[in-house]
């Protein structure tokens, strides 16, 4: 069973915060609350705004219900105290009891769940470890069960970003929203709990109102087959802006970032990612030798010396225990300096919610 909330273990914070009162304005007009993790990740323009775009996201398939405990599964299987623990306050806040939430924690069967609803959880559970990923038969088998299609897909969208903002929060040993998680326990967490259902309705309305990009403009850019699998979902354009910045940042080089993508696919078996990585590596000169030698040896010539520990390191952002990726993540820090490890970071929790998200390409 995955750890409970007080059972993880949390290092102090990698990174430093950073004040920024501009993009703290524009998070609060989106609707959201300046947390630790944007403090940390507000130096890096794509990084911010894919995390922002991610705590505003509204589903327009998916239930909110399971939307919400979706994303406490998530955070839980991935072992991030800090996604985690302000997950668990928010479910607390929208008027899930302490009895109903410790049940969806330890995995028991649930009378109060249906069929459908703990299909989903599992595969919330089962992609998030990928171990090894979700296949088309989970899939298919969560479509039998009377999801469509499209809202599999979201699902897979939910899923594979929760872990990305979850690795984003380990790598930076973001502080836990304790403020929150106190509050919710409380009496004006339960105050709180009818406003915010009322705020949650009104974005999804929103969201299901947006114009959504069209599948053949997903398909531009890196990794284009796996976002034009979410054509027709607001999901699309969150993860494609994160792909289209994440390549186009000149902080780390584009082959760096390239083979840290093709090392996540490796790791996790998936021949879809790592061929759209070898497109990338293939533009800028790789041959099919180097970059066979890199993936395997985690060590490239052609990259720069201060590049030379990501891909080991992005490796071990696959599978990890905690306290054990954080001290290596401050090791890397020590190494490279801080704007280079606030993007690698970035780029290894892309990479592993890209790859996730590429089963709906198998």
């Amino acid at each position: 069973m995955a750890q409970l909330l007080n059972d993880i273990p949390w290092a102090e914070p990698i990174l430093p915060p950073v004040s920024d009162a501009s993009w703290e304005a524009e998070i609060k007009r989106r609707g959201a609350q300046v947390g630790e993790v944007d403090r940390r990740v507000a130096p890096l323009g794509w990084l911010r705004e894919a995390c922002v775009g991610l705590v505003t996201y509204r589903p327009v398939e998916v239930p909110q219900r399971l939307f919400h405990i979706g994303a406490m599964v998530t955070a839980q299987e991935n072992s991030c105290r800090y996604c985690y623990g302000a997950n668990r306050a928010f479910l607390k806040v929208l008027g899930y009891s302490e009895a109903f939430i410790s049940r969806i924690e330890r995995d028991l069967h649930m009378a109060e769940l249906d069929d459908k609803e703990r299909a989903y959880i599992a595969f919330c559970r089962n992609l998030a470890r990928s171990r090894p990923r979700p296949s088309r038969s989970a899939r298919d088998g969560l479509v039998a069960l009377g999801y469509t299609p499209l809202a599999v897909h979201e699902m897979a969208f939910l899923i594979a970003m929760g872990c990305f903002y979850n690795r984003v929060g380990i790598l930076t040993a973001s502080p836990p929203e304790r403020a929150f998680e106190q509050m919710a326990n409380g009496l004006l967490g339960k105050l709180l709990g009818p406003v915010m259902r009322v705020m949650m309705a009104r974005k999804q309305r929103q969201a299901q109102r947006a114009q959504l990009p069209d599948a053949a403009s997903l398909a531009q850019g890196p990794f284009g087959p796996v976002t034009a699998m979410l054509a027709g979902l607001p999901g699309a354009a969150v993860i494609k802006a994160a792909l289209d910045g994440a390549f186009a940042s000149a902080v780390l080089t584009r082959p760096a970032k390239a083979l840290m993508f093709a090392v996540v696919a490796r790791t996790l078996d998936c021949r879809h990612s790592e061929a759209e990585a070898r497109k990338l590596l293939a533009a800028d000169g790789f041959d099919t030798a180097e970059i066979d030698t890199a993936v395997s040896t985690l060590d490239s010539p052609r990259l720069a010396a201060a590049e030379a520990p990501l891909l080991s390191w992005v490796r071990d952002t696959v599978y990890y225990q905690t306290p054990a990726i954080q001290a290596q993540t401050r090791t890397l820090t020590a190494q490279i300096g801080t704007a280079a490890a606030l993007e690698a970071i970035g780029v290894a929790a892309l990479a592993n919610a890209t790859v996730r998200l590429a089963m709906l390409l198998e």
